[in-house]
């Protein structure tokens, strides 16, 4: 069984993070990918996350209908910062044998030398390292910063869908559409709820 393991905020979660998925499963052959949205993400440090049950909920109804995608809470029921390896420690013992991909964005590759123990990341699971609007990648540099790495990456082209949280949380603040930037069920959930109302 060939499990994609796609973390992230989702803060929210949006078409962007949908069509990477289902581009790294069929690229792959991934039996089923795994959303995990982060606890406490120590790199989001800098700003406010929205509470990690909305993002879960979001996670969940973004991701309804396809027999192939689930979300899990392994990370938001963890205590601290969330880690990748300490999750990929953890599904190991929950799927014995399955193999894990890690899909990364190429921005997060080219900062994966700042993660929480790197070279054990690439021991765990194989990456699968995802095209971004305007980002590349030279695997020596990854292999400068983790001997070897690349030979356990491989990297995939996907539509390169310029939307982040960023800008759908800043357009949600000034009273502006979201619709086709995320799944209609979160556009109503984000209103229901009144999510990013403010910025600040």
């Amino acid at each position: 069984m060939r499990i994609g393991v796609f973390g992230g905020t989702f803060d929210p979660i949006h078409l962007g993070h949908l069509i990477v998925a289902e581009d790294a499963r069929i690229a792959l052959g991934l039996d089923e990918v795994l959303f995990i949205p982060a606890g406490q993400p120590w790199f989001k440090s800098y700003r406010r996350v929205t509470d990690a049950s909305h993002r879960l909920a979001m996670a969940r109804l973004a991701v309804e209908g396809n027999p192939f995608f689930h979300v899990t809470d392994i990370e938001v029921r963890r205590s601290g910062p969330s880690y990748t390896v300490d999750t990929l420690a953890e599904l190991r013992e929950r799927y014995a044998k399955a193999e894990f991909v890690v899909i990364l964005g190429i921005d997060a590759l080219r900062e994966i030398d700042r993660w929480h123990e790197p070279r054990l990341l690439f021991e765990m699971a194989s990456v699968a390292g995802m095209a971004r609007p305007g980002a590349s990648l030279d695997p020596s540099v990854l292999n400068a910063a983790i001997p070897g790495a690349s030979s356990r990456m491989r990297m995939l082209d996907s539509a390169l869908i310029d939307i982040s949280g960023t800008d759908i949380r800043g357009r949600v603040a000034e009273g502006k559409s979201v619709r086709y930037r995320v799944p209609a069920a979160v556009a109503a959930y984000i209103r229901e709820n009144g999510l990013y109302r403010s910025i600040g």
